[in-house]
């Protein structure tokens, strides 16, 4: 069994120091029914020397790709209710290409 997971999107923000969440924005490979393309945005957890990096050499607007996993998690809102959430893992950060803007 394999869990494991490829994006390719643009940056939404800057990293600052201590982050260890991005955000990419992946437009879909399909039209909606006005004839736009649908855009997910998609949280990333960061850890160590990949946060580190990513906050040093890729900023808003560039290109990355994220190779990671799934993790599910469970959360309880201290009421004795637990909420499930997804989070993406990054394994490997990779730049492809600066932001259109060419900051």
């Amino acid at each position: 069994m394999m869990n494991q997971i490829v994006l390719v999107g643009r940056l939404v923000k800057n990293m600052e120091e201590g982050d260890k969440y991005v955000t990419l924005a992946c437009p879909r490979s399909f039209k909606n029914a006005e004839g736009n393309y649908d855009t997910d945005f998609i949280d990333i957890v960061l850890y160590g020397q990949i946060a580190q990096t990513t906050m040093e050499y890729c900023r808003k607007g560039d290109l990355i790709g994220v190779k990671g996993r799934i993790e599910s998690l469970s959360i309880d809102d201290g009421d004795g209710h637990y909420t499930k959430k997804m989070e993406i893992v990054a394994d490997r950060v990779t730049y492809l290409a600066a932001s259109k803007g060419g900051e």
